[in-house]
């Protein structure tokens, strides 16, 4: 990014027809051009319907063919579809699942491109988007497959109060158990306090695991899990890569009461165990991260709203929260890089946990 430009956010519509642009343009409003450069892919002609059908305030946008005509300072809307599209409020369509993916592709190709700086998803409808160039469960994995550069991604819910990551994501519950493996759960906590070191500026964070059988499997009486694949995992990730992880909790205690206040993220095992509690405590303050790309992507919690659209209800709570926090993670990023640009030629020889030696062959002598 220049250093004489703001933030360029990029902002995928989703399902058109859902409350993607009924949030977009309830956020827009806003004076957020002062923080930031929006720049939305989607459709002029889409934007024009659910405006004028909710009767909603004007956004003043500045429409361009393609991402070197951004205007910085402004609200820009890259034209992706032609204007004969068709809008069906509340219907699942193939038609609006392509129209989601056209956005989502040309976005993706311009924050690799540097045009944009980061990228914020307004929700997809699964299902529908599906095709020969989309066959992934959902966004994580598409950006994983696309963004990535080989690395695995991690699904964070977060709001001020709590951050929730998740060991497996889009995954039948029948399924889930078998997907549960020490390394696993051992990959994603480093990638997690990765994530809170690098993405949210903690220096020592604290992570609560949760079980994944009721009561931590009431020692072997209700699942074999956490003795044989949970615990050794906790005990790896503290013991062989010094991280600082707690638990087996259960789920329905930790979020009951509130134990999830005394650490700075919880890795829960699967997609609902994480986020039933987490969208109970957030609300409309919930925003979904990806990390562990080499890109800041973020996107409101809630989904497409077949049954709101076009009905003036949706709350745009998520979706501003969404950019304002994929600002804070890519100026994060920044700081925690420029921190760690030139760092110190590393003075001691580590003989044991409990016994750092200083290597005295590799100081040199001050001048006397």
């Amino acid at each position: 990014m220049s250093n004489n430009r703001k933030i360029r956010v990029g902002i995928t519509h989703g399902d058109i027809n859902g409350i993607g642009y009924e949030v977009i343009l309830r956020t827009l409003v806003a004076p957020i051009c002062e923080l930031c450069t929006p720049v939305v892919y989607g459709s002029s002609t889409v934007a024009t319907y659910y405006r004028k059908g909710m009767e909603l305030e004007p956004v003043n946008f500045k429409l361009i063919a393609n991402a070197a005509q951004i205007v910085d300072g402004a609200n820009n809307l890259i034209e992706v579809l032609p204007p004969t599209v068709k809008v069906e409020p509340g219907v699942e369509s193939s038609a609006a699942g392509e129209a989601a993916f056209i956005a989502l592709e040309r976005a993706v190709a311009d924050l690799k491109a540097g045009y944009i700086d980061v990228l914020v998803t307004a929700p997809i409808n699964k299902k529908t988007i599906q095709s020969e160039q989309f066959r992934f469960p959902g966004h994580t994995e598409y950006l994983a497959a696309s963004l990535g550069e080989g690395e695995q991604p991690l699904m964070i819910l977060f709001n001020d109060v709590v951050r929730v990551a998740l060991v497996t994501t889009h995954l039948p519950l029948a399924k889930v158990a078998e997907a549960i493996t020490k390394e696993e759960i051992v990959a994603k906590l480093e990638l997690l306090d990765r994530s809170l070191r690098y993405d949210f500026g903690l220096e020592r964070p604290r992570i609560a695991v949760l079980s994944l059988n009721p009561h931590s499997g009431d020692g072997g009486l209700l699942g074999r899990e956490e003795q044989e694949i949970i615990i050794p995992a906790i005990n790896e990730a503290c013991d062989a890569k010094h991280l600082l992880c707690f638990g087996p909790y259960a789920a329905d205690g930790f979020f009951g009461n509130h134990l999830y206040r005394s650490f700075d993220a919880v890795l829960a095992m699967y997609h609902d165990q994480g986020l039933a509690p987490f969208k109970a405590i957030a609300g409309g303050s919930g925003v979904n991260f990806t990390a562990g790309l080499p890109f800041v992507r973020t996107s409101p919690d809630h989904g497409t709203g077949f049954d709101i659209a076009n009905k003036g209800l949706a709350d745009p709570s998520s979706l501003r929260e969404a950019i304002y926090k994929a600002i804070d993670i890519y100026r994060n990023r920044k700081a925690y890089e420029a921190d760690h640009r030139n760092p110190l030629t590393k003075q001691y020889v580590d003989k044991g946990k409990d016994n750092v030696v200083l290597d005295l062959t590799k100081v040199e002598e001050p001048d006397l």
